[in-house]
């Protein structure tokens, strides 16, 4: 019986699809020249005289909050508890979230991590009216031979700069055979982390992208590299769409093309798989109805945010065993939602105190709703709908973890990244790749580096052999 559903469903499915690539059609009628570059996001209007400076900062979890979050949890009102039999299949298991709690209150050394975290350099500096943290690491480079690429490192939802941290000592270190290292540039978003939040509607992931792209102008980069995942991945793809002479390269652990050629291949995939993905890896995709099963069993978070940010927010805002939950089971499926069936959900695929500073963060900087509200950005912005339908020439490096979200093959990432020079799928890992297998994030990043050189060193010979 499910499977006649799911077959109808999938039905139904194509037919929205269609309508929904003839709403894009009339949605995208509009040319880039549209997109305000320019826009102020701060208080009021744009001054004449901007701030320009770039002041160090440091991460404190000061006393006062976190007695404050102690106390909440202590007086929290009991869980209900789970259904006789029940793991995660209904959503967070309340008994180990007891186990979380007991941790966060009596194990978690806030001073300790917070320590962790200042061991980075932090900075801010105030980008069209919000005051954006970033984390800017410069590697100590005694061989003139040796490359510096400047790497910009974008996170998502419900992340921060924090997320990188495993790996930016690696990607600022001389690796063997390679004859470049990477200076990096962790930033929160805007509305994330310690970055300031908008109170203007409209800030959706075109024009956080413009913003990320002029804070590494502001810095000094005229041209530089992107790694991204999640809805920083969404930012940088725009940012890569309309700054091609300034992306060098383009890697991605969470790669999609939204064109409308894309949808219609996954659509005919859905009858001739071997037409569109390899093999080896068509079930990341078909059955369809598998796939709509799980997109609705795992995204009603998704159309929450995307409708109703603000209500959620007051309980999430609220409630910091709330916001553990919430967070902490979305986490866990996104790093092996095969794991429903167990406890933990898959949260224990992460180190339990990289999961609490995310928390942590996102409780002591009150910014669950301004981060949560980028889907509802997102799902809006006709800006963002014009900007999906272009193609994007920046060398892309995509790396498919076996947990990622979404899966899409080589054939329709081309779609919309047609400088696809590299391309690797994982049967470990997870959305949060950076935390999850850092050895394998780096060691991919440093090949893409590669890659992207290689790629801009051949461009240069044609170029050279054109001329003369």
């Amino acid at each position: 019986m499910i499977y006649k559903l799911l077959s109808l469903i999938v039905g139904v499915a194509a037919i929205m699809s269609g309508v929904f690539l003839l709403y894009l059609t009339q949605r995208t009628q509009e040319k880039p020249s549209t997109i305000n570059r320019n826009k102020w996001w701060g208080i009021g209007s744009k001054p004449r005289q901007q701030d320009t400076f770039v002041k160090e900062f440091n991460i404190d979890f000061s006393d006062t909050l976190v007695n404050d979050l102690k106390q909440r949890l202590r007086n929290r009102r009991p869980f209900t508890k789970p259904l006789s039999g029940i793991q995660s299949e209904y959503g967070m298991n309340t008994k180990y979230l007891e186990k979380i709690i007991t941790y966060w209150l009596e194990r978690y050394d806030f001073k300790q991590r917070a320590e962790m975290l200042n061991s980075f350099s932090h900075y801010k500096t105030r980008i069209q009216g919000l005051d954006l943290h970033f984390i800017w690491e410069k590697p100590v480079v005694k061989d003139p031979r040796i490359k510096v690429l400047p790497l910009l490192m974008l996170h998502g939802w419900p992340s921060s700069s924090k997320e990188f941290v495993k790996v930016i000592p690696y990607l600022t270190t001389q690796r063997e055979g390679y004859d470049f290292v990477f200076e990096v540039v962790a930033a929160d978003l805007p509305g994330f982390g310690y970055s300031e939040g908008t109170k203007k509607p409209g800030l959706n992931p075109v024009q956080i992208g413009i913003m990320m792209r002029n804070l590494m102008k502001r810095l000094g980069f005229e041209k530089f590299y992107v790694q991204a995942g999640d809805w920083g991945s969404q930012c940088a793809t725009h940012m890569a769409t309309l700054y091609p002479d300034e992306v060098l390269g383009f890697h991605t652990n969470m790669p999609i093309s939204s064109r409308r050629i894309t949808l219609a291949k996954i659509l005919i995939g859905s009858i001739f798989p071997g037409l569109v993905v390899e093999a080896k890896y068509k079930d990341r995709i078909y059955p369809l109805g598998k796939l709509l099963k799980y997109i609705i069993r795992e995204g009603g978070y998704f159309l929450i945010q995307a409708t109703k940010p603000d209500t959620i927010g007051v309980a999430l805002t609220d409630s910091p065993a709330g916001l553990a939950a919430y967070i902490i089971e979305k986490m866990g499926m996104c790093c092996n939602r095969d794991q429903i069936n167990t406890p933990h959900s898959g949260i224990e695929n992460l180190n339990i105190d990289d999961v609490l500073d995310t928390i942590t963060i996102t409780w002591m900087n009150n910014c669950i709703v301004t981060s949560s509200r980028i889907y509802y950005e997102a799902m809006n912005s006709d800006e963002v709908y014009i900007v999906h339908e272009m193609q994007t020439q920046v060398p892309t490096a995509v790396v498919n973890y076996k947990y990622e979200v979404l899966y899409q093959s080589d054939s329709m990432l081309r779609d919309k990244f047609i400088n696809l020079v590299r391309s690797t799928t994982h049967d470990i890992g997870g959305h949060f790749a950076a935390l999850h297998t850092p050895q394998l994030f780096v060691e991919d990043l440093f090949a893409s580096g590669r890659a992207f050189l290689n790629f801009h060193a051949q461009r240069a010979q044609q170029k050279r052999r054109f001329l003369f």
